[in-house]
């Protein structure tokens, strides 16, 4: 058992020894490559189908049907199967189309001035004035218009070529303010085989004021000539989940970061998502406009993903994605080559991992390249490998050694011989005892002091067995048989009666 002990502290000894150059190797992963690949453009309008009935001349029916746009924005993809986060006011209005429709085809109808808005207005004429009241919404038995109001939400994902018609998408959730987060499905078709690529999202927002963020958008559709756009910036006071939203603030003061980031807003960036700058997850949207810009916290996009039954998770596309985007970013482009280009096979028009498969194909096998120097030759500063060998050569060896002496040092000079059967013992100690009575005497041989108690015995001739002798007995030595002479039953040598039939024995 103490063998066994030291030998297996000595392997677990080993594994410990080289273990340590690949635990020494750490990944960093503060990038923003992880949520721009899932960052897509919105936009929503509402298509207006009208009928104006008019009566004031011959009865007519005017038909007419406009596209009203409500909003744009950017949004997040937060699953495989094309869940995404925006900004409630990027797909829902609180004016009226129906309104705006109403007037656009009464101007166009019967030639008069109208503005072409969300407001309700006022023409001089009294029977005009009378047919665009009872235009307006809602509709009644004596309505002069019949509206009907659908609402477009289209998607431009971040893919090359780019998509110029988008994926549809249907409102599944509003908040109920128009910066709370609104939750939208694909309804269309897929880009991928396994689904789009996701953003992560952080537990919570980062307490420290002055911590690091960026922020990422479109400014228009996705194309050639439009890539996202990124902006670095830092968070002000006060924690997320605030009805206000939390505020930024550049901690050197250098650059008024909320002026700066609600022109980005006013650009299209509404909605877009804040990226952590430790971890490179999602901790807020970018809310506000104008000259102030701020942020809603990432624990009220989970609630608003919770409310509308969409859970956020990973897929495959991330795994593959992130496992090269480690590899990359720690300058092992040889390795990260296959890495996008499975990517691009699972995803393809996956235009951040084109861009860097094109950078790492660029960079393999050169000076640059970290797996390269790894195969060629160690890097000058780095430790061999031999002494992690030798080293754990010695504790196997030293493990060994520890255990013989523990178990020589556990034997005891009481420790005696197994003893043999009786039989044998007495056979020996006879033809023992003969062998010595046949030989000739010799003196003692006498004992090194501190030995045991084994007897030395020493013989002048080998060791011979004496054959035993077999009993042979005379007819003399051979007892009588007697038998009776009536039934002829054999009878002992003291019986007087037969024990049979009882007749007497003659002596």
């Amino acid at each position: 058992m103490a063998r066994l002990t030291a030998l297996a502290g000595g392997v677990a000894a080993t594994l410990v020894l080289l273990a340590l150059p690949a635990a020494a190797h750490e990944h960093p992963s503060g990038i923003t490559d992880l949520v721009t690949p899932a960052v897509v453009r919105v936009e929503a309008s509402s298509h207006v189908e009208i009928t104006l009935l008019d009566h004031i001349g011959e009865l007519m029916h005017v038909e007419r049907s406009y596209d009203v746009p409500l909003g744009v924005g950017t949004g997040i993809v937060v699953n495989p199967e094309g869940a995404i986060v925006t900004l409630t006011r990027v797909v829902k209005t609180d004016k009226d189309v129906a309104v705006y429709a109403a007037n656009k085809i009464f101007a166009e109808h019967h030639k008069v001035k109208i503005p072409i808005d969300f407001e309700r207005h006022k023409v001089k004429d009294d029977l005009l004035e009378h047919h665009l009241k009872e235009c307006y919404p809602p509709k009644t038995n004596v309505s002069t218009c019949i509206i009907n109001v659908t609402t477009n939400v289209t998607i431009f994902p971040n893919v090359s070529p780019a998509d110029p018609k988008g994926i549809k998408a249907d409102i599944v959730k509003t908040g109920p303010q128009p910066d709370s987060p609104a939750v939208l499905i694909p309804t269309g078709r897929a880009v991928g085989s396994v689904g789009m690529p996701t953003a992560p999202l952080a537990d919570k927002v980062p307490d420290q004021q002055g911590s690091p963020t960026n922020v990422a958008g479109f400014t228009d559709r996705p194309g050639a000539n439009v890539k996202e756009t990124v902006e670095i910036a830092h968070l002000g006071k006060g924690g997320g989940g605030q009805d206000a939203g939390r505020s930024f603030a550049d901690p050197e003061k250098k650059v008024d970061e909320p002026v700066k980031l609600g022109a980005l807003v006013d650009r299209g960036l509404l909605g877009a998502p804040v990226i952590g700058d430790k971890d490179g997850h999602v901790i807020g949207m970018l809310i506000g406009g104008g000259k102030e810009a701020r942020m809603i916290g990432v624990r009220e996009i989970l609630a608003a993903l919770a409310k509308a039954g969409v859970a956020p998770r990973r897929g495959a596309i991330d795994a593959a994605f992130e496992a090269a985007l480690t590899r990359y970013h720690t300058k092992y482009y040889t390795e990260a080559a296959p890495g996008f280009q499975r990517v691009l096979e699972l995803y393809p028009g996956n235009v951040v991992a084109a861009k860097l498969l094109q950078t790492s194909l660029q960079k393999r096998g050169g000076p640059e390249d970290a797996g390269s120097k790894q195969a060629v030759a160690p890097a000058p500063r780095s430790m061999p490998l031999w002494p992690f060998i030798v080293a754990a050569g010695v504790l196997f060896v030293a493990a060994g050694a520890g255990a013989y002496l523990l178990w020589r040092r556990r034997r005891t000079p009481d420790d005696q011989p197994e003893q043999p059967p009786p039989l044998v013992a007495a056979a020996a100690a006879a033809a023992a005892a003969s062998s010595v009575s046949s030989a000739p005497t010799s003196p003692p041989v006498p004992l090194d002091e501190g030995a045991n108690q084994t007897v030395v015995v020493r013989r002048s001739q080998p060791f011979q067995v004496i054959p035993q002798q077999k009993q042979v007995l005379t007819e003399q030595d051979q007892p009588s048989v007697k038998y009776c002479t009536a039934c002829g039953m054999r009878l002992g040598a003291a019986h007087r009666f037969c024990g049979y039939c009882g007749h007497p024995i003659e002596t």
